[in-house]
């Protein structure tokens, strides 16, 4: 991960990747790349049949159901993000997204030369502006001659590891939407749900299927963080048809088609066969697990962080150490980076790269770099434990970070005025 200018901390212009999960590859994944690594021949833009085909039935499964004239295939969500905003908000638009985000949502508006307006979420959740200043960032980006047209956001979050309740997507949506904003929903998360029994997860393309575009990175759950694949489903609307034409020739401008092997993997994954359901399953009970007792020595040592309901993160907010961390001349989001980073050997990016203010100490704490003293065994076996905290390996990046944060708490208690 690059870091910015040290001095003043510039515009932050590379985030960190998406959360890895730490394990081996899937064994059948792999028998699909090496059976494909042969073949020489290049994927048409936007996807092959079979992927679309594939993706479909993806889709269809969650309640979206859509044909492959819907779909565009790409490698990675970010380059299908680019060709979304270049043709949604390229010709003087305005993007609008929450403010925590992913780390890789506003750079690309940034690339097309265009303003990104973050927008506060709510207390209990990230990834879903809250309606009301939604609204509100709307009136004032028009009254100062702004174009805002697009909403990216995300049910399932990254970084702040939530899930926004049904009741306030439906109000963030049908503001948005009276507003004329497209929307595009950031699935990418969606599969990774800690308690899917207790969670109700919906799409905002469940609610408004005319004016929300889906994009899935294949990252999330399904494959290896290091082989980029991404699908975008459109809505079935003469302006879906329109945005999916727009997108594959930008697609087809920039060269970004998903290479061979990976393209074959993709298509194995979305159908969900019973190897990839199964390791999505046990990876995702495992991480909701390493989430939960990354969280509670966060907040065992008097740290802030939102209970994590998906994903592979936590985002902790070291707001009650300011003062015992400006005595280890930490003062901004960049700098508190570089300390745990340090400290606990695991990547810890700071709140900044996700569009959170600098000056706030906050830092995303991933569950995959828990698992990152084992051998391959010790990683497959972490997958079936009941209790992978306990395991030696993970012990030891549990006692790493806690080592740091009571550090942090003991400090801040002798900087704390007598009563």
């Amino acid at each position: 991960m690059r870091r910015t200018d040290p001095e003043g901390h510039g515009p932050v212009r590379y985030g960190p990747p998406l959360p890895g999960d730490g394990l081996p590859v899937l064994p059948e994944l792999t028998a699909v790349v090496a059976a494909a690594a042969g073949r020489a021949d290049a994927q048409p833009v936007g996807g092959a049949p079979a992927l679309l085909e594939a993706a479909c039935g993806y889709w269809t499964r969650r309640a979206l159901p859509c044909v492959p004239d819907q779909v565009a295939a790409g490698p990675g969500a970010p380059a299908l993000l680019l060709a979304l905003t270049a043709a949604l908000a390229g010709d003087g638009a305005d993007v609008l997204v929450p403010r925590p985000c992913a780390a890789w949502w506003a750079p690309y508006a940034r690339v097309l030369g265009r303003p990104v307006f973050h927008v506060p979420t709510p207390a209990e959740s990230g990834g879903v502006p809250d309606p009301y200043a939604l609204l509100e960032t709307v009136r004032r980006v028009r009254a100062e001659g702004g174009d805002p047209r697009l909403l990216v956001l995300s049910v399932a979050d990254d970084p702040t590891a939530t899930v926004a309740p049904p009741e306030l997507l439906h109000e963030t949506v049908e503001a948005a939407t009276a507003e004329g904003l497209h929307l595009v929903s950031d699935e990418t998360w969606r599969d990774t749900v800690h308690a899917p029994h207790d969670t109700v997860l919906l799409s905002p393309a469940e609610m408004r299927p005319d004016q929300v575009t889906v994009v899935t990175d294949l990252a999330g759950a399904l494959l290896p963080v290091g082989w980029p694949a991404a699908v975008a489903r459109f809505p079935a609307s003469g302006i879906g048809r329109r945005l999916h034409a727009r997108v594959l020739d930008i697609l087809t401008g920039l060269g970004a088609r998903l290479a061979t092997p990976v393209a074959a993997a993709a298509c194995y994954a979305l159908d969900e066969p019973p190897p990839v359901t199964e390791r999505r399953e046990a990876a995702v009970r495992l991480h909701a697990r390493l989430a939960g007792a990354a969280h509670a020595e966060v907040t065992a040592a008097g740290a802030l962080a939102r209970p994590p309901q998906a994903g592979r993160h936590v985002y902790a907010d070291l707001s009650p150490f300011r003062e015992a961390l400006a005595a280890q001349d930490v003062n901004d989001a960049q700098e508190l980076e570089d300390f745990l980073t340090a400290r606990t050997g695991m990547p810890a990016p700071g709140g900044h790269r996700f569009g959170d203010d600098l000056a706030a100490p906050r830092v995303r704490i991933g569950t995959g770099p828990l698992l990152g003293g084992a051998d391959e065994a010790e990683r497959t076996e972490a997958l079936t434990s009941p209790t992978p905290w306990e395991l030696p390996f993970v012990q030891r990046s549990l006692i790493s970070l806690r080592s740091v944060l009571d550090d942090l708490r003991d400090d801040a208690q002798r900087w704390e005025p007598p009563r």
